[in-house]
């Protein structure tokens, strides 16, 4: 169920190419063929843990295993070269907090980020799990942050971690851009990381405050999605020019591309069923980590092995194919202008694209349109990163009914 890349990303590409733009881009295609571009997520904000029993406690609530961040092994390490032992990284985990019926609440990015007292020794072993206070950063919905906290304390009890929101110090980074979407020879493995080469000392230097190393990392979700990371807000992340990134709506309408939604405006909160917003896809679930909060619903649903509805992402267009721009709404009913009949809902909408959550059975029948907007054709497409069996499922549950 993992797959975690470790590639830190302190090169900078040949020739590459930001996008200054404080806009949105027109069209779908100008972003498919741009190159690497950074987004500040102004919609995210970060929180941090500090404690004994952080892992502990977070263990018991999220839906993926932290226990990697306690004590990572050995495939889960990365190092940084300094001029003494190399520290210790290890790569976010993406998990969820739901309710205890099993229904999505929140979203989050873990990090652990590097200390300058936790490095490599001479055979290559980390330090274990007793090597200090463990601290943790959680990249956040902005825009729930007052009440997370309020959920998290309720949830502390006893436990021996404290959680305070950073907001003011560290801000959510987004890298991205057709060129990051496969790894290339000019973005090296994590072992060949070092001060030799190509290796950007002024970047490594300038992602790093405190002691404490800021990395960029392969996204947890997928690789298409290209590099996320918590940096100081003071700071520039290494690879961004300065006043060069891109509006985060651009990032946002990369993800929708990719069918992927994040935080709670695009993941009905309280309603939502992890599964058929493709958590376990993303890497955000596992299933043999033990119980957490709302456990039961997603390791019931998962072992049935059915799921009829998914996450897709949305085209609009019109009769003669031509994409339509900010026509549709978010909550739209998505409909089989040939029945009648319901095939979804969108769920997030911008410009002609979207993400709608669609019965497998009806999405791709190549007749779907807005209820109350005729003139408005809904395509509905596969993802390549799709597993194949999600549809070859539903189609074997079909021609069983």
């Amino acid at each position: 169920m993992y797959r975690f890349k470790q590639s830190l990303h302190f090169f900078k590409p040949k020739n590459s190419t930001f996008i200054n733009s404080s806009r949105r881009f027109s069209h779908q295609s100008q972003l498919e063929n741009a190159g690497p571009m950074a987004s500040r997520l102004k919609t995210r904000t970060v929180i941090r843990f500090t404690g004994p029993e952080t892992v502990k406690f977070l263990q018991g609530l999220v839906t993926n295993d932290l226990r990697r961040l306690e004590n990572p092994q050995l495939e889960d390490r990365t190092t940084l070269a300094t001029t003494n032992a190399p520290f210790v990284s290890v790569p976010p985990v993406y998990a969820a907090l739901l309710t205890p019926q099993g229904r999505f609440l929140y979203d989050m990015f873990l990090y652990r980020p590097p200390r300058a007292d936790e490095k490599l020794d001479r055979t290559g072993s980390g330090p274990g799990p007793d090597s200090g206070e463990l601290e943790l950063f959680a990249d956040v919905d902005g825009s729930e942050l007052d009440e997370l906290l309020q959920t998290l304390k309720k949830y502390r009890l006893r436990s021996k971690v404290e959680i305070e929101s950073v907001a003011d110090d560290f801000s959510c980074w987004q890298r991205f851009g057709q060129d990051l979407t496969q790894k290339s020879s000019e973005e090296p493995d994590a072992a060949s990381l070092g001060w030799g080469g190509g290796f950007d000392r002024s970047g490594q230097s300038s992602s790093q405050g405190n002691n404490c190393g800021w990395l960029w990392y392969r996204d947890p979700r997928l690789d298409c999605l290209g590099f996320r990371g918590i940096f100081p807000s003071n700071t520039t992340p290494p690879l961004v020019e300065a006043d060069k990134e891109t509006n985060e709506e651009n990032y946002l309408l990369w993800r929708l591309e990719k069918g992927v939604a994040e935080g709670s405006a695009e993941i009905p909160k309280g309603e939502a069923v992890p599964l058929e917003y493709n958590l376990a896809g993303l890497n955000g679930i596992s299933f043999d980590k033990g119980c957490y909060v709302g456990q039961e619903l997603i390791a019931r649903t998962h072992h049935r092995g059915v799921i009829r509805k998914r996450l897709l992402p949305l085209k609009f267009v019109n009769d003669s194919g031509k994409e339509v721009e900010q026509k549709v709404a978010p909550r739209s009913e998505v409909i089989d202008a040939s029945s009648g009949k319901k095939a979804g809902t969108v769920t997030t909408a911008l410009g002609s694209r979207g993400l709608g959550l669609l019965r497998l059975d009806e999405a791709f029948k190549g007749s779907l349109t807005i209820r109350g907007l005729d003139d408005v054709k809904v395509q509905a497409i596969k993802p390549e990163w799709w597993p194949a069996e999600w549809l070859s499922d539903q189609q074997d549950q079909t021609s069983t009914a």
